[in-house]
């Protein structure tokens, strides 16, 4: 098993533009600094409370079957599995991590995703090639304590969510005072709408 995960590891290549997989699979949105219990365990661990968000930005369901997670050493860190509804969201904390890279005979290192900036990435399977989907490099004040780096709506432009510990600094991505929003919509700023009937409406002008 550690020889077949060895060569999983060397068949990952950078892929040239042309090597993208057409996949509506993206990432959402990253924390790598957790200072915080975030899977909900009853403790705070460094490595099993570190996360990854992906969202199915297509209009079909979606088959999350050789979709792999990274970080920027290429090494797999978790395999995605299951069937990803449009719109919805896959939530992987480090513990998930952890879990499957055990079961899997990978080196147990959670999703290592670096304090001081690294890279997130999103691979696919395709027939015999393992291709890049997307990918994300961060830098250190992204990482820092409960800061999230994120999509400001699912599938958009990236924006820093740092609500449980501002920064005030001149680094792009500014600061948004957005908290993150695990497992949650992005939205921070876009304000919803809500449906009424045509009576609670009158009942507003009464």
């Amino acid at each position: 098993m550690r020889k077949l995960a060895t060569l999983l590891v060397l068949s990952f290549l950078i892929p040239t533009p042309s090597a993208h997989a057409a996949s509506a699979l993206r990432l959402n949105e990253i924390l790598a600094g957790p200072a915080r219990d975030w899977d909900g365990s009853g403790a705070l661990s460094t490595r099993d409370d570190e996360w990854v968000e992906v969202v199915n930005t297509g209009g079909t369901p979606l088959d999350l079957g050789g979709h792999l997670i990274t970080d920027g050493d290429r090494l797999p860190r978790f395999g995605l599995t299951g069937v990803l509804d449009p719109g919805a969201r896959r939530l992987v904390f480090g513990g998930d991590a952890v879990t499957w890279e055990r079961a899997n005979a990978f080196p147990v290192f959670g999703l290592s995703l670096g304090n001081t900036g690294d890279q997130v990435m999103l691979w696919q399977v395709v027939g015999p090639d393992t291709v890049l989907v997307d990918s994300y490099t961060y830098l250190s004040h992204e990482a820092a304590a409960d800061r999230a780096i994120g999509r400001a709506t699912d599938g958009g432009p990236w924006m820093l969510f740092d609500g449980l510990n501002p920064y005030t600094g001149s680094t792009p991505p500014l600061g948004s005072g957005c908290l993150p929003s695990p497992g949650a919509p992005n939205g921070c700023g876009v304000t919803p709408t809500r449906q009424m009937t045509w009576g609670s409406l009158k009942a507003l002008y009464r």
